[in-house]
């Protein structure tokens, strides 16, 4: 892969850390935000399920919006939206202008994500592309372990608002990136032809170190079926539903788990008997882990297929799940095992955002991952609602961690459906080692 190459991934990876900077934030704002709106375990539910609401909802709508307007400009729109989200957020004076912010918020990163999993994908070489899309995966955890960092002084000085602030800063310094660096998508400018297509693909095949002549006048298999892959009722043709189904199932049953450990974890351990400051500190281990769960997952697919190191990483994700609050009287130990969830159930996102886009054609791919996110945040948005709900009905924290590490236990059951469906399939337009095709 070129620099180039590289450096797209890069701003792509520090897009997708504003995802973990942002759900961490709510994360480790919400005793402030409970004592100052004094709400219930239910009620602090809502509010942290809000901008996964936004989420859920930017994703579904969003993703086939991509596919006809184009990666790059869906990207945009959404950091605009998200900027505004982050900085509203701050001005809030109830528990429902926050809830209504938050949505804002997760509307812009549910449109953040659709765009840039996929320029990250199509911006690989096939050589390294499950790699690729791990360090991409991989920034959420380093968006959120950086970002929690800052934010545990942060809160304790300038309090639970300058989260926020911060965060709409960042957003701003990413959408900057984008439109000075960033390009649009091979495979959009390829398939939908939009206007000065050739010139913009050219200019990309030469910042790559390429002279050859780019002809869109070449009949491919793409171009003629690109009619019956376009659209969300293409997920459901024969050629796809399948996979669309274990792919959804999965998003769910994972980002259930993810969602949970990550929003509930501060509040629960400490419920356990730790500080809040060793609450966030075990959080932070928990991002830390993602960020080398992530790697670790992209460098175990280059002997392994996706599937089968993503039904291992579930597998042991459960089981550190089920384990983890048992840990947390021996400080030393629940760091360690908070980290090691971190990297096995964040590993497990790194495996969906590998397996989604190449499981649908080009014309279909923002549509096939934003369906699947937003399927996924469905599964997030109940997991700190129910568990405030459990809360409030008696559950011991205990006996929550046991019950998510069931359900995660599910999507390695799901996943064998996918057996014997072709995934690997990779369609023009094709960056391979060093080059666009």
């Amino acid at each position: 892969m070129s620099t180039y190459q590289w450096l797209i991934v890069g701003i792509c990876t520090f897009l997708n850390a504003l995802d973990g900077y942002d759900v961490l934030a709510i994360s480790f704002t919400s005793n402030q935000v409970s004592e100052e709106f004094s709400l219930s375990g239910t009620a602090l539910g809502l509010v942290m399920s809000a901008a996964l609401l936004g989420m859920a909802i930017g994703a579904l709508t969003l993703g086939p919006v991509a596919d006809r307007i184009g990666r790059r400009n869906m990207t945009i729109i959404a950091l605009i939206v998200n900027i505004c989200g982050l900085f509203l957020s701050a001005t809030a004076t109830s528990a429902t202008e926050l809830g209504i912010w938050r949505i804002v918020t997760g509307l812009g990163i549910g449109g953040i994500l659709v765009g840039t999993n996929v320029i990250c994908a199509e911006y690989a070489s096939r050589k390294r592309r499950g790699l690729v899309i791990s360090i991409y995966t991989a920034g959420y955890g380093i968006g959120a372990a950086l970002g929690g960092s800052v934010m545990v002084s942060l809160i304790a000085t300038s309090g639970w608002r300058s989260v926020f602030i911060l965060g709409g800063c960042l957003a701003t310094l990413s959408l900057v990136l984008v439109l000075l660096l960033v390009p649009g998508s091979p495979s959009y400018l390829y398939n939908r032809r939009p206007e000065n297509a050739v010139k913009k693909l050219t200019l990309i095949a030469r910042r790559l170190g390429h002279t050859e002549p780019v002809d869109l006048n070449a009949t491919t298999a793409e171009q003629e079926n690109k009619a019956d892959d376009s659209g969300v009722l293409a997920l459901f043709n024969r050629r796809n539903r399948r996979v669309t189904f274990v792919v959804w199932a999965t998003f769910f049953i994972v980002m259930f788990g993810f969602y949970f450990v990550n929003s509930w974890t501060p509040r629960l351990m400490n419920e356990s008997g730790l500080t809040d400051t060793l609450s966030m500190i075990v959080t932070v281990g928990l991002t830390l882990g993602g960020a080398i769960g992530s790697v670790a997952f992209g460098l175990f697919t280059s002997r392994w297929s996706t599937r089968s190191v993503l039904m291992s990483f579930s597998v042991l994700a459960a089981i550190l799940m089920a384990v983890f609050i048992f840990t947390a009287h021996w400080i030393a130990l629940v760091v360690i095992v908070g980290v090691l969830v971190g990297m096995f159930s964040n590993g497990c996102i790194a495996g969906l955002y590998v397996l989604t886009p190449q499981s649908y054609s080009s014309s279909l791919r923002s549509t096939g991952v934003g369906w699947g996110i937003g399927i996924g945040r469905f599964g997030a948005i109940i997991a700190p609602t129910a568990t405030g709900a459990l809360l409030d009905g008696g559950w011991s924290p205990q006996a929550i961690y046991v019950f998510v590490g069931v359900i995660l236990l599910l999507a390695a059951v799901v996943l064998m459906g996918m057996r014997g469906v072709d995934v690997e399939a990779n369609r023009k337009p094709e960056i391979r080692e060093g080059a666009a095709v």
